[in-house]
């Protein structure tokens, strides 16, 4: 019999695999390919419910066997780490080096191959980069069960390094990814969060443009607008050592101005999606200019369609997520969406159903738009001619 958890995103699988190796995962999808079966692979399913459910599923590929550290380089700030080792467990074991791998966790037990295919960052993105930016090395079994190894164990090799690039944020559809190279940081000796409420999103954009137009150069600068009227929080993180941490969080008080305040710890919901498991997700992107213009939007949308709608995300970046109630009415969300996504192309940025109940995902296209499909679904069909991989989980069904 096979456990409860044999599905993914409400598709039942035939068989659920659990490899411990890369060789083994080779295996697993070579016997795939041979027998013409689709595999979905998944860590520890923090995600599964995100992007569309597969159009096949035979086999669940389960990755929380192919765990570990395989390699920590002190002196070069790398480690290699197995896709199956979920992100806290990463930092624990690099914490006594004095080192992190510069990586939020939105959504806590993710692993750092989910979090490699759907590149997920959260509020630090802003100084320390993305997913894509962090990792130097991979290895992926292609769709064939062939091993593929691209980048290295240096930060400036980058032989190869497209193909990480390419795997990172492809959910999965490219290839199934066993190890990552990363690049480390060093621990901060301290921290600071600085926080100030904005009246409304103008007042929160003219905050968030003071600060980057500053010399205290944050490591997050995040807003967070609630549902319904009330003012917007904006709270900018600095890292370094005490005495310039002391100072730089001075300087963000006079910038946020006179009801700034300074913590130790982060605000409530810091660094997580503003929604529950069941709930509708989104991801709505822009010009950092236009970050004002798209919480005014978010905020005329919500009272058009009289839906409690939050706001929250890094405001330093033009990357921001909405949450709505898992019990709105699909055709209410179906119009929420295309307003947002109206505001999204003005402000230059797009507009992504990440998650949402299968009624929602049945009324609307979760992808929306995308530049460059076409060359997408080519590059699908160079490494996966058979549709071995995740069949349908991407954008345009690919």
């Amino acid at each position: 019999m096979l456990p409860p958890s044999a599905e993914i995103a409400g598709v039942p699988a035939a068989a659920v695999a659990t490899p411990a190796s890369t060789a083994e995962v080779a295996d697993v999808v070579r016997g795939a390919a041979a027998d013409g079966l689709a595999l979905v692979a998944r860590g520890e399913g923090t995600r599964q419910d995100w992007a569309l459910p597969p159009q096949r599923l035979d086999v669940i590929l389960e990755l929380r066997g192919v765990c570990g550290l395989v390699e920590h380089a002190a002196g070069d700030l790398v480690a290699v780490v197995r896709a199956g080792t979920p992100l806290r467990e990463v930092q624990e074991a690099l914490r006594p080096a004095g080192q992190q791998l510069a990586l939020d966790d939105p959504l806590p037990g993710s692993t750092v191959g989910g979090t490699v295919a759907v590149n997920a960052s959260g509020p630090r993105r802003m100084l320390y980069g993305t997913v894509r930016d962090l990792l130097i090395g991979v290895t992926v079994v292609r769709a064939d069960g062939v091993v593929a190894r691209a980048g290295g164990k240096v930060v400036k090799n980058v032989a190869g390094y497209d193909l990480g690039k390419l795997v990172a944020g492809s959910y999965g559809t490219l290839g199934v990814i066993t190890e990552c190279a990363f690049r480390l940081h060093p621990l901060p000796a301290a921290s600071r969060f600085v926080s100030a409420p904005a009246d409304d999103p103008e007042a929160a954009g003219h905050a968030v443009a003071a600060v980057l137009g500053s010399q205290v150069v944050p490591s997050a600068l995040e807003v967070d607008m609630e549902p319904g009227p009330g003012p917007l929080t904006v709270t900018a993180l600095v890292e370094g050592v005490p005495a310039g941490v002391e100072r730089r969080a001075a300087d963000l008080e006079k910038l946020l101005g006179a009801d700034a305040t300074q913590h130790e710890t982060p605000p409530p919901g810091w660094g997580r999606y503003p929604w529950s498991p069941g709930d509708v997700g989104i991801k709505l992107t822009c010009a950092l200019s236009r970050v004002p213009y798209l919480l005014t939007a978010a905020g005329v949308t919500a009272r058009l369609h009289d839906v409690s709608l939050r706001v929250r995300g890094s405001a330093g970046t033009g990357v921001l997520y909405a949450g709505l109630p898992g019990t709105t009415d699909p055709g209410v969300v179906a119009g929420v969406v295309s307003d947002l996504r109206a505001a999204t192309r003005a402000g230059a940025g797009h507009c992504v159903v990440l998650t949402a109940p299968a009624a929602v995902r049945a009324r609307i296209d979760v992808w929306g738009h995308v530049d460059g499909l076409d060359l997408m679904r080519r590059v699908k069909e160079q490494f996966d001619p058979y549709g071995t991989l995740a069949p349908g989980r991407f954008v345009g069904g690919i």
